[in-house]
């Protein structure tokens, strides 16, 4: 899997070195978490990169967007859009279920740049809101997701709405469950501390991902900064040296070509793949599944 830097300072670390190229990230957060300023460091960082950017805004209109980038440092974002590169799709105060059907096929069909581009849709939420039957959300933010996946890797960002913070706003089930990527930003108030801010990788398909959450700070002129911690470290691969030794001294009891498969797996593997496992647990496991 291709991996494309996130734009994010410190987020790459996070997911074993960036966004998977043509998959679909959510990004949730409350209000001023920072999600429209996430969602311009992807675009941005595409561009930086020869590739075209697509920003789909669904509340705002561009001039605000345009507005609030420069206000954030970037200042080049006009250069951008005079060359092309860069292409806004303004769909605020539109009947959402028609724009997503009918007008936004349309465009991927006539989209002249291939299959490279990022594409950033700010925010998911009208769309959710635009109807309440739960099946016929879903089929709008899958087609939506799957529509703009034909031209490049998709970013979208979703307001939360739960008390908690803890992702229990009902708008937010669906797009989880779609996204390939789901990226979870908190605000809350420490008594001594003041604001906090956290983020946290809920899932990433087809990619190892951070479990723990980091604190990240919105600055002006560099936008979204995410403290990697531990993540920036150099994994252990302890557990999974000591589970293919105790293999090669059980490998009698084990098909030879499933022993191989086996051993060729454990390359890719890391301490934080096994949870709370131990090695030996592992190894009866496997020679249980094969013994007679």
């Amino acid at each position: 899997m291709r991996k494309l830097k996130s734009g994010v300072y410190g987020l790459n670390p996070l997911l074993d070195g960036g966004i998977n190229e043509n998959s679909s990230t959510v990004v949730i957060g409350c209000s001023g978490a920072g999600k429209t300023t996430f969602a311009t460091q992807f675009i941005r960082r595409g561009l930086e990169a020869g590739q075209e950017g697509i920003f789909v805004s669904l509340d705002e209109n561009k001039e605000q967007i345009i507005k609030e980038a420069i206000e954030m440092g970037w200042k080049r974002i006009i250069d951008y859009i005079e060359e092309e590169r860069l292409v806004f799709i303004d769909a605020s105060g539109q009947e959402f279920s028609t724009f997503i059907k009918k007008e936004l096929p349309g465009f991927v069909a006539d989209w002249k740049g291939g299959a490279n581009a990022r594409i950033s849709i700010d925010p998911l939420t009208p769309v959710m809101w635009s109807v309440t039957d739960r099946y016929e959300q879903r089929e709008l933010i899958g087609f939506m997701l799957k529509e703009t996946r034909k031209v490049g890797t998709v970013l979208a960002t979703l307001e939360e709405h739960g008390t908690a913070g803890d992702l229990s706003g009902g708008e937010a089930v669906i797009p989880m469950y779609l996204a390939d990527c789901v990226i979870h930003l908190r605000n809350f108030v420490d008594s001594e501390a003041g604001l906090q801010r956290r983020l946290k990788v809920m899932k990433c398909r087809n990619s190892r991902h951070s479990k723990m959450e980091h604190s990240y700070s919105i600055v002006k002129g560099l936008g979204l900064v995410v403290n990697p911690g531990e993540s920036r470290a150099e994994p252990s691969r302890a557990f999974p040296e000591r589970l293919k030794n105790m293999l090669d001294e059980h490998k009698g009891r084990i098909p030879a070509r499933v022993h191989q498969r086996i051993i060729e797996v454990l390359e890719e593997l890391r301490d934080e793949d096994f949870n709370d496992m131990s090695p030996e647990e592992v190894v009866e496991e496997i020679i249980q599944e094969y013994e007679d």
